[in-house]
């Protein structure tokens, strides 16, 4: 059997975005496909019996983007958003158990991106961008840029990838009747942004995240609100504009909100924390910090899901995503509901059951149900199909024991159809972050590699979630007041060098003389950093890179996000910032190297990328540069279709010529 190809990337479905139904027996879920004749995604929802009585069944067409499925507090009927057309969103109301027409609720300009329904099923709150109409138009009306008025900026962060400008699209949230009869009504007008909305039990209050400071920008705190669903009120502040607040969902008895919580969002990284709060005192109660771990997993973090006196939440550990449980008055320690070698990469709990969409380096994501008096029932077999058709390999998991005695988790992958006494040329990851991990789930790039004759690597060094906190901090700058660290490209280069050698040593199938080196944004700025420290790559692949953090930190969607690892901001401290740049070494980089960025990144923009091909070139290198237009930093991720072959075929080519073809 063959391995994957880049084209596989057409045949892959994954389950996300699910909700159990309020009597926990029925699951509405999205599926994922991708069209790459169409060049587009592809969503559609999806529901099953949670016992397994009956197989899952297709409830939209697929036709469209479809997702974001939400149960009536009754059960009866779902809403979703559909996108029809590049134009926006259309909020949904269909029927389930009931006969009836589909309801148009709304139709919205923008992406909504939160969805909730009142808990007497009358309303439905959402979240979506609002546009100033004076720059805009009103809905339907298209201007040219030409004919708009001048943009007015007073903080930093007036742009975002993927987003575009968002100075003058505030996210808000809106209430809408649930049956279409009237137009959504904005909850929160004026410039700050919110999100994380939340019905409070008896349908009289919103709760929602928001930054209404004015040093929003340099301080990166966001608060806890709550105010009536009609703006009759003023906006109640819960928190104390410290630490920043996210996804917050209110306790069954409306006295208390549970939440993710940032203690220090420009003193990075720290872990997420898992809270609760009470509306009326507002005193607070930490919940999970004796764990030691991120409670916000990147991607797909979701808010905290009450479950009686109980409050459900997952974290990031060693390469796995986790879903604990841990009693709401702080008497008892958290405890595991879902464990083992795998990734939850979305999930939900209802009347005594818990769903979860599970994925392992060699499993698609599939749902999965479980309940505390019986095991785990799996519903969805999307990998079945695709497993039939590509060989997909189990990666070993080996540890690397740094220069100072760290101990690096790391992982290995032979090519498809590895050969006995063979040895093959051997590509190492790098992850992006660096606050996030590489783990036990399906990542399509290193089976892709696999598949194409090369040894894979990859690992998790100092600077990783899914470890103690201290693991993650250990690399911010040795100018930083608290927790000072070697920064960027120091113990976590030791880390990975160590994780190379070590499995040089212990994997006979690596070719130790033909190695290559890749990653993408802080993954790119650390093989831009490597290949200006050492020859020990013959070929390498820095994409989206951060290769000088003094400019990135002026241009970046994130401007000013960098003092919070360095400890100061660039103002004052320039020569920090360029000390740890990759581009200072740029006349020790005598590696072949692939440049790879997309036009419309926003986050690491294009200049970084066009800074080291041309001090490159201009000390007579050969370095090649590959620039994808109308894309943004997640190109990787949830670029267009083809993009995303085109880059991964590129890259197979480049280190084919660099490191000689290992079929």
């Amino acid at each position: 059997m063959r391995g994957m190809i880049p084209s596989d990337l057409g045949l892959l479905r994954q389950a996300t975005a699910l909700q159990l139904s309020p009597d926990g027996s029925s699951i509405a879920f999205t599926v994922v496909s991708v069209d790459l004749d169409g060049n587009e995604y592809r969503s559609r929802i999806w529901l099953a019996p949670t016992d397994g009585s009956s197989r899952p069944r297709p409830f939209t067409s697929g036709e469209a983007r479809d997702g974001l499925p939400r149960w009536s507090p009754d059960g009866r009927v779902l809403a979703f958003i559909s996108h029809r057309d590049d134009k926006g969103s259309q909020v949904l109301v269909i029927p389930v158990t009931v006969s009836g027409e589909t309801v148009v609720v709304s139709s919205w300009p923008e992406e909504v991106t939160e969805l909730a329904w009142s808990p007497d099923g009358e309303r439905l709150a959402f979240v979506a961008r609002d546009r100033d109409e004076a720059r805009y138009g009103t809905a339907g009306e298209t201007r040219r840029e030409r004919d708009m008025p001048p943009r007015h900026l007073r903080r930093m962060q007036f742009r975002l990838d993927n987003e575009g400008w968002i100075v003058d699209r505030p996210k808000h949230v809106f209430v809408v009747p649930a049956d279409g009869s009237a137009k959504p009504f904005l909850v929160t007008p004026g410039e700050h942004e919110a999100e994380g909305v939340t019905w409070s039990p008896d349908g009289s209050r919103l709760a929602f995240v928001s930054a209404r400071h004015d040093t929003r920008d340099l301080d990166a705190a966001s608060d806890l609100w709550i105010t009536t669903p009609d703006g009759g009120d003023q906006p109640r502040k819960l928190t104390e504009t410290v630490a920043s607040y996210s996804l917050p969902s209110w306790a069954p008895d409306g006295r208390q909100l549970a939440y993710l919580r940032n203690p220090t969002p420009m003193d990075e990284p720290r872990h997420n924390q898992v809270g609760v709060i009470n509306v009326d005192s507002c005193d607070r109660l930490e919940l999970t910090t004796w764990l030691d771990r991120n409670c916000a997993p990147f991607p797909g973090a979701r808010s905290p899901v009450w479950e009686g006196e109980h409050v459900a939440f997952a974290i990031e550990d060693a390469g796995n995503v986790h879903l604990y449980r841990v009693p709401a008055d702080g008497t008892g320690k958290p405890e595991v509901v879902v464990g083992g070698d795998r990734w939850v990469a979305a999930w939900d709990a209802a009347a005594g059951a818990v769903a979860f969409a599970s994925t392992t380096p060699t499993c698609l994501a599939e749902v999965v149900t479980a309940r505390a008096a019986g095991g785990e029932r799996q519903l969805t077999d999307f990998t079945g199909p695709f497993a039939a058709t590509v060989q997909l390999l189990e990666p070993e998991r080996f540890v690397a024991s740094s220069p100072d005695g760290t101990e690096v988790e790391c992982w290995a992958m032979p090519p498809t159809g590895v050969q006995a006494g063979r040895r093959y040329p051997t590509l190492l990851n790098i992850h992006g972050g660096p606050f996030t991990q590489y783990g036990n789930r399906l990542f399509d790039e290193v089976q892709v590699q696999a598949g194409a004759g090369f040894g894979v690597l990859y690992c998790n060094p100092r600077g990783s979630s899914g470890y103690s906190e201290a693991f993650g901090r250990a690399i911010r700058w040795p100018e930083a007041d608290s927790d000072p660290g070697s920064g960027w490209g120091g113990v976590d280069y030791d880390d990975i060098m160590a994780c190379v050698e070590e499995a040089s040593r212990r994997f006979g199938w690596i070719d130790a003389d033909r190695l290559g080196v890749l990653g993408g944004s802080y993954g790119g700025y650390m093989t831009s950093w490597i290949i200006g420290h050492t020859d020990r790559f013959k070929a390498a692949c820095s994409e989206r890179a951060c290769n000088n953090l003094l400019t990135l930190d002026q241009n970046s969607d994130m401007a000013g996000f960098f003092a919070s690892y360095v400890g100061k901001s660039h103002v004052d401290d320039a020569g920090a910032f360029l000390r740890q740049s990759p581009i200072s070494y740029v006349k020790d980089m005598v590696t072949p190297v692939l440049i790879v960025h997309s036009e419309n990144d926003l986050r690491c923009p294009v200049n970084q990328g066009e800074e080291l091909f041309v001090a490159l070139r201009l000390l007579g290198r050969q370095p090649e540069m590959v620039r994808f237009p109308g894309e943004g930093h997640e190109l990787s991720r949830s670029g267009s279709p083809r993009h995303r072959v085109m880059r991964a075929e590129l890259i197979l080519d480049w280190f084919r010529r660099q490191l000689g073809d290992p079929s």
